[in-house]
């Protein structure tokens, strides 16, 4: 009799849930702007029509305009499309769309400490002091352009230990994207073949994909009743307690060894701030904002870096006729046995172009993390409440027909003038923009052309096997639902 009653109450609880939910969502949907009809609970999250967004955007857009609401569960999301609304919202309004969001995926590793999920004025103490201190440490100066030369160098002999057989280049890639953001936050750099090494960036990449799976979208949906559901995501969210149990090791072992003579990291500047803000009011530099900061910038710091430097060589070895353009522009500029270094970007105006369109081209990896409105805001012809949670989808920009001659194809003359020089576009915003804009990005773009330029300098790619026959979209519509990289080969170049 009491499990009879115990099961009814729970279904009582359940039903009054859905029915609560839904009565919510209907009632925000006509409040908002038009979009597809949102499924009882699940909101749009199983529609194929509708997800994934970077699929089926232009036919949304198509019916409903550039701005239109879809429903993750329960919960709306307003999508801005094309450049002239996104930037508008960005630029021109950007403490209005500049709100954090509330992730349950991130809220869950992070416990709501770091950079990522801080409160509005946490946040700006811990961005001015991130930026003030990757400055400090060379971001953008001659010293982290020796780091990044230094690591090319190893990525280099790594790859030469290929022999010019076929192999995937990710784990060599991002372990070498890994370890610059390694000497920054931690002070060391880590073997390519270390297990805990590799196995943190596993971490990594199943913490990032969780957010373009069914799965995340799911759990970000209704968290508080995945949580009690066993699944894959249970399994990413306790590697993740596994990597951040890690970062807090390095800070106690910093504790226990900090010499304000000899700063040797970020950690090392954290812990030096955080001694001066002991007597103040604030208590921003608390050592979990230390943990969960440091644990967001390698998450990030190798992620994305990662991504861009393979989808180059996988656009080189697609595309020789432009990989033998940049080696020899590369050759003209320097000689073979002197490494590239940021003083003769200037001078490779055809090479920066690539790297830009490497960045245009793809799918943006950087649109599962929406923001939100900080205030209530009229915005073309909307009324979007305080908390409404927008997203900015820059392929949309980066795809724009009224911005880019040919937005489908890889083409380097986006951002070469007549006279061959590079120009900058407005319409490119891989970084993002606005109050949330990439506090990495003058590392990032470091990285990207000395990596870059480096590879050239020294091989040829070349794809093997089937993936010779696909196209350069289908190449990235593969590697998108994948993960995996096409193999290919990298023959050593005689200069």
């Amino acid at each position: 009799m009491e499990v009879a009653v115990t099961g009814a109450l729970f279904l009582l609880w359940v039903l009054f849930i859905f029915i609560f939910y839904s009565l919510k969502m209907y009632k925000e949907k006509s409040q908002l702007p038009p979009g597809p009809t949102p499924w009882f609970f699940l909101g749009n999250l199983l529609q194929k029509d509708v997800m994934p967004l970077n699929k089926n955007y232009s036919k949304l857009v198509e019916k409903y305009g550039p701005i239109f609401t879809i429903w993750m569960g329960p919960k709306p999301m307003v999508v801005l499309c094309g450049f002239d609304v996104v930037k508008d919202a960005l630029v021109d309004h950007a403490e209005a769309f500049g709100g954090r969001i509330n992730s349950p995926i991130i809220d869950r590793v992070t416990k709501g400490h770091g950079i990522i999920n801080s409160s509005d004025i946490e946040w700006r103490e811990l961005r001015r002091f991130t930026v003030m201190t990757l400055r400090d440490f060379g971001m953008g100066k001659r010293s982290m352009s020796e780091r990044v030369q230094e690591e090319a160098v190893c990525l280099v002999e790594a790859l030469a230990a290929t022999k010019g057989q076929g192999f995937d280049p990710t784990t060599r890639i991002t372990s070498a994207v890994s370890n610059v953001i390694s000497s920054v936050i931690f002070g060391t750099r880590f073997d390519y073949a270390d297990k805990t090494f590799l196995k943190h960036q596993r971490i990594i990449e199943n913490e990032v994909g969780l957010f373009r799976t069914i799965l995340g979208l799911l759990y970000s949906a209704v968290p508080k009743i995945l949580d009690y559901f066993p699944g894959r995501h249970q399994k990413i969210f306790s590697d993740c307690d596994e990597l951040c149990a890690f970062v807090r090791e390095n800070v106690k072992v910093h504790m226990q060894t900090l010499d304000p003579q000899n700063i040797r990291d970020y950690i090392d500047c954290f812990l030096i701030k955080s001694e001066k803000e002991q007597r103040s009011a604030s208590d921003t530099f608390r050592t979990e904002n230390l943990v969960m900061t440091v644990f967001g910038l390698f998450v990030a710091g190798t992620g994305t870096t990662s991504f861009a430097l393979i989808s180059g060589l996988m656009v080189m070895a697609k595309l020789p006729h432009i990989q033998a353009k940049v080696q020899q522009e590369i050759d003209e500029v320097m000689s073979a046995t002197r490494a590239p270094s940021m003083e003769d970007r200037v001078r490779m105006p055809f090479t920066n172009a690539v790297i830009h369109e490497i960045l245009r081209y793809p799918p943006s990896i950087n649109e599962t993390i929406p923001r939100t409105m900080s205030c209530d805001t009229k915005f073309r012809g909307f009324t979007f409440p305080k908390g409404t949670a927008v997203a900015p989808m820059f392929t949309t920009v980066h795809r724009d027909p009224l911005q880019w001659e040919t937005p489908k194809q890889f083409n380097p003359g986006h951002f070469l003038d007549v006279k061959g020089q590079f120009k900058k576009k407005d319409a490119f915003i891989a970084f993002s923009a606005g109050k949330r804009a990439c506090v990495g990005e003058a590392l990032v773009r470091m990285e990207l052309f000395l990596f870059f330029s480096t590879l050239l300098q020294n091989f040829t790619f070349q794809l093997v096997g089937a993936a010779k026959d696909m196209d350069l979209a289908s190449l990235f519509t593969e590697f998108r639902a994948k993960n995996v990289c096409p193999l290919m080969k990298a023959t050593r170049r005689s200069v």
